[in-house]
């Protein structure tokens, strides 16, 4: 069962369709770590052109999809309630799997830092027990509360 549904998190996060790309937490322990998960359909209006006859999830959408997660674990740390979580930096990505429609995405993300309004994140992208992709995100968060 999960954590939380699409609904839930987008009362918590900003993102709508068609750039809204979890559908579920399926664990969380706030200001640590969170497991979520995107089913990965040819519905997606991406592969229309990524690619013809060989559809290929962009890698900059599985990582906009970890910083998605991300921003849900980050968010429920009591201190960022309320807030807009804002992507501050990629580091290290790296892309191993190749993603496609019928692949189910499994994000693991990790907090490694967090200090006054940024905070530091440890990401892993899964199909299955192979990892698609892994990077570190820095997140600066908003000062004013989100309407």
């Amino acid at each position: 069962m999960a954590v939380m549904n699409a609904k839930e998190i987008m009362d918590l996060i900003p993102n709508r369709y068609p750039i809204l790309f979890i559908d579920r937490v399926d664990e969380m322990t706030p200001g640590e770590s969170i497991v979520a998960t995107k089913n990965v359909t040819i519905n997606e209006e991406y592969f229309q052109g990524h690619f013809p006859n060989n559809p290929v999830m962009p890698g900059v959408l599985i990582i906009e999809s970890m910083a998605q997660v991300a921003s849900i674990l980050i968010l429920k740390t009591p201190q960022f309630a309320h807030k807009t979580a804002y992507l501050g930096s990629i580091k290290n990505a790296k892309f191993r799997k190749m993603v496609e429609p019928g692949d189910v995405l499994t994000f693991k993300v990790t907090m490694d830092k967090i200090r006054d309004r940024t905070g530091l994140v440890s990401c892993v992208a899964y199909v299955g027990d192979e990892k698609a992709c892994e990077t570190k995100l820095t997140f600066i968060v908003d000062r004013k509360e989100r309407e």
